[in-house]
């Protein structure tokens, strides 16, 4: 007999992502999330010490320059999940991506629940971003989608892989404190983990203080900084 646990079944239940309500998520993903939904990447499979950086919500023409002026004191690499939107409106801060040597993936157009939109219109708004963001990798925004729409997305005539994470910062938090933010991060962290930052206005105060501590200390303990693979580019 298979034993399930009760927070599993709820999950189950509910169809619960890492959060429901903007202010309440699991910093590090459980097991049970990761085998309710299996198809999607949450971790990478490696044996070195690297960790994978994600952003989310670019490009934008201040905060992007930021990180990326970051990234390069450490040589660091990461993946960009890009509002189709946001790369119409700054393709030169976009384009910084890939002449830096990152990986770009798809974030949808004008970054919608899948939750709360019709199956045929969240997947056509992925297909409208697809026309600026030349990847494979695609993350749903609020790590929201229905199982119908992952089903079509991963069995599709143009498959892509939907990458997810295991280490969430919730950097978009307005009233969490900068240094509780990263302290939360930090004790987590292992190798192969996939983490999300945001490059937006509302996670700038929390985003800025996290990343170069997150490089600094990682850095001197002998991690590498890596792009998740797949990217068409």
């Amino acid at each position: 007999m298979t034993f399930i646990a009760p927070h599993y079944q709820k999950a189950k239940k509910k169809a619960l992502f890492p959060f429901l309500r903007k202010d309440r998520f699991l910093v590090k993903t459980p097991w049970w999330l990761k085998k309710l939904y299996s198809g999607c990447l949450w971790d990478m499979p490696v044996k070195e010490k690297k960790l994978y950086l994600s952003f989310d919500d670019g490009p934008h023409p201040t905060i992007t320059p930021f990180v990326l002026d970051e990234l390069k004191k450490y040589n660091a690499k990461a993946t960009f999940f890009c509002i189709g939107d946001n790369v119409k409106k700054f393709p030169d801060t976009y384009q910084q991506y890939i002449e830096e040597g990152h990986a770009v993936g798809n974030h949808t157009q004008h970054h919608i629940n899948g939750w709360r939109t019709k199956d045929a219109v969240y997947l056509n708004d992925i297909k409208e971003a697809a026309d600026v963001i030349n990847s494979s990798l695609f993350r749903p925004p609020y790590g929201r989608m229905k199982r119908a729409q992952m089903r079509k997305l991963l069995k599709g005539d143009k498959k892509m892989v939907i990458v997810m994470w295991n280490i969430l910062a919730g950097d978009w938090v307005p009233d969490l404190p900068p240094e509780k933010c990263y302290q939360r991060i930090k004790r987590r962290i292992s190798a192969g983990d996939i983490i999300v930052l945001h490059e937006s206005d509302k996670a700038w105060e929390r985003m800025s203080y996290c990343l170069p501590l997150l490089l600094k200390e990682f850095s001197e303990q002998g991690f590498k900084f890596d792009v998740i693979g797949l990217s068409k580019q």
